[in-house]
């Protein structure tokens, strides 16, 4: 019965590789099962999350294996591989932090005032690295602090008061490792980076092309106006300071001629 099962979730595999063209490997690491549920309510018709036993996803579908280390599942989808991590990013929400939780950012408290009476409270806060004072009668925090670095464990006794402070620095939801399209893999690396920053990157590689193709002089749709508007103000450079004499700088030799003409007569009189 055991392989039975084993060799339906295989042919499972096999079919949804053939039906999508898409598949990407997702972390399931501190997603509660309930949390998936909704995921999953919420992306259907989007994306199909598939969770198995790694052994079995690697009888089937090999190209991700790098990417298969702790809790993970398959995501199938036809959307393209940045579409999916953005819907992803787009789906996760802000959660408290859980002792023996690995900190996905700094976690940084940021100075102001809160809403304890002193107490005790001032030298639980001063524990973890947080100075304090007392301001219209309440708690307040001098300066921002980091009390957990990425990647730092987070303990029992920052992940109670950061819950007393009201601070959410955790994310519940999918986060793509990786995924395949065509041949391609995309690492999350690349897929996870925010939209804002590709806008902003292709602003600036618009900019630094559009000034390289003017100082080239490369003809092409957005630059052969202002190349010719270039174009036109050096010959009439050239023409007027060698006295090259044509219809369009009639009226610009005749000012400077004039120009020329009262200089002179000033100079006499």
């Amino acid at each position: 019965m055991a392989n039975l099962k084993k060799e339906v979730i295989v042919q499972k595999i096999k079919e949804e590789l053939k039906n999508y063209k898409v598949v990407g490997i997702v972390s399931l690491e501190n997603l509660p099962a309930a949390q998936l549920q909704q995921l999953r309510h919420r992306l259907r018709g989007t994306a199909n999350i598939f969770v198995a036993k790694k052994r079995l996803i690697r009888l089937t579908f090999k190209e991700l294996d790098e990417y298969m280390t702790g809790m993970v599942a398959l995501i199938f989808t036809n959307e393209n591989p940045f579409k999916l991590a953005s819907i992803l990013r787009k789906n996760r929400t802000k959660a408290p932090a859980k002792p023996g939780q690995i900190a996905q950012d700094d976690i940084v408290v940021k100075a102001g005032p809160t809403s304890f009476a002193p107490g005790p409270i001032i030298g639980e806060l001063g524990d973890i690295g947080i100075k304090t004072g007392v301001e219209n009668g309440k708690v307040a925090i001098k300066n921002d602090c980091v009390v957990v670095k990425k990647g730092e464990v987070i303990s029992k006794k920052v992940a109670d008061l950061l819950t007393r402070l009201d601070i959410k620095p955790m994310e519940i939801g999918l986060q793509l490792k990786a995924a395949y399209e065509d041949g391609v893999i995309f690492s999350g690396d690349v897929l996870n980076v925010d939209e804002s920053e590709y806008i902003e990157m292709l602003r600036n590689s618009s900019k630094e092309s559009y000034g390289l193709a003017l100082e080239l002089c490369y003809p092409a749709k957005e630059t052969i106006k202002p190349l010719i508007s270039k174009a036109y103000k050096e010959g009439a450079g050239i023409a007027l300071s060698q006295n090259i004499f044509v219809p369009d700088l009639i009226d610009r030799f005749i000012a400077r001629a004039e120009r020329a003409a009262s200089a002179l007569m000033s100079i006499k009189s």
